[in-house]
């Protein structure tokens, strides 16, 4: 990050809210990174979200202020939130349930919104209306959506958002710990003497593990059989565990875990299987990382890779297991991909250019209601 910045004599400092609804991992560390890089410029920053949040991602650690708000969007709540906004310059929710919650927040308020747009809803069925009337209200609210891919921005704009702006979310470049961790991790996970997968991400039908499980079904015959990582929690884990044990699957579902860059940093591929992505986090560590990726060709996930993965279609078996099994058995291919990966990482923008465009979008809503 930039050296810390002090306001011009005679202002006062910028006061910006960040608000995080059920903080997936993405939003949480893009709130985490630029609270760090916004308090360095100078910027008071207040963090609303769930208590859990700010144990995992020490807000408060980066110089924020930290207000306890449950997802939840009761009287009390929306009021906790409202009391922590009423000294704010800025309001910036991230997703669709943040950003809900902080309109009602924010009635009667003349208060800047920004929303940040990180994912897109996955559901179907009666609920799929209800959640498209939560966008419009969400891209109505809003002074600014900041769409975390092009698609994003596009479907921001189709919900009624006056002024939609692409601004791909920078995270923290992985750090993998000295000392041999990479044999250590394949020793623990049993893949010593075989070829390790490995994918991340919740145990919930959008990321497509079921599809990812069919795969590991083709690859069974190989010699000796690839090992299978997920790590990652979730409501579909009764579920798979269930077919991984009916098909005796060289899968293991290992939870949540602390190191899963170590762990990702062993892997001779990785694999991305969601139905659909913005900026994955999977996708940016495993490029970073130079480890293969094989990755499903949906929303963002093209734009982010580039050249630098191997892109398969969505709920396609056979083509994920033949691209993954190709990968395996051709190290030169896989070593291109590293390559690739490095260099496509590259182009993206940094934590200082993502904090830095935040900043602006702020002095432009500030400046322009005569609020700072």
């Amino acid at each position: 990050m930039s050296s810390t910045q002090v306001p011009p004599y005679g202002r006062s400092p910028l006061c910006a809210v960040q608000v995080l609804g059920g903080g997936s991992a993405g939003s949480s560390a893009h709130v985490r990174s630029i609270t760090g890089g916004l308090v360095e410029r100078g910027v008071h920053v207040t963090v609303c979200a769930p208590a859990e949040l700010e144990r995992t991602y020490g807000f408060s650690e980066a110089g924020a202020r930290f207000v306890p708000v449950p997802r939840r969007g009761d009287p009390a709540s929306v009021a906790t939130l409202r009391a922590a906004c009423l000294r704010a310059d800025i309001v910036h929710a991230h997703g669709l349930n943040a950003a809900v919650r902080t309109s009602l927040a924010l009635s009667g308020l003349r208060r800047p919104l920004v929303v940040t747009w990180h994912t897109r809803p996955h559901t179907e069925g009666a609920r799929s209306r209800l959640l498209r009337l939560m966008e419009r209200r969400a891209a109505r609210a809003a002074a600014v959506v900041l769409g975390a891919s092009s698609e994003l921005v596009d479907r921001a704009r189709s919900r009624g958002a006056r002024d939609a702006r692409l601004a791909p979310v920078a995270v923290p470049a992985p750090r993998v710990t000295e000392g041999g961790p990479e044999s250590k991790a394949r020793a623990e996970l049993g893949a010593v003497d075989r070829p390790l997968v490995m994918a991340v991400g919740s145990l919930v039908a959008h990321h497509g593990f079921g599809t990812l499980l069919d795969a590991a079904r083709v690859w069974q015959h190989l010699d000796p059989v690839p090992l299978l990582v997920i790590v990652g929690e979730g409501v579909e884990r009764a579920a798979l565990q269930s077919r991984i044990a009916a098909d005796a699957l060289a899968v293991r579902l290992i939870g949540s875990r602390e190191d899963v860059t170590e762990l990702l940093a062993a892997a001779d591929v990785a694999v991305l299987s969601s139905r659909w992505e913005a900026r994955s986090l999977l996708a940016q560590e495993a490029l970073r990382l130079g480890v293969p990726l094989v990755a499903t060709a949906v929303g963002g996930v093209p734009e982010l890779v580039g050249d630098a993965a191997e892109l398969v279609p969505y709920g396609d078996p056979e083509a994920l297991a033949a691209r993954v099994t190709a990968l395996l058995a051709d190290p030169v291919r896989r070593a291109e991909l590293a390559a690739a990966g490095l260099a496509q990482a590259e182009n993206w923008p940094t934590e200082d250019e993502t904090v830095a465009q935040v900043l602006s979008v702020y002095d432009e809503l500030t400046e322009s209601a005569g609020a700072h």
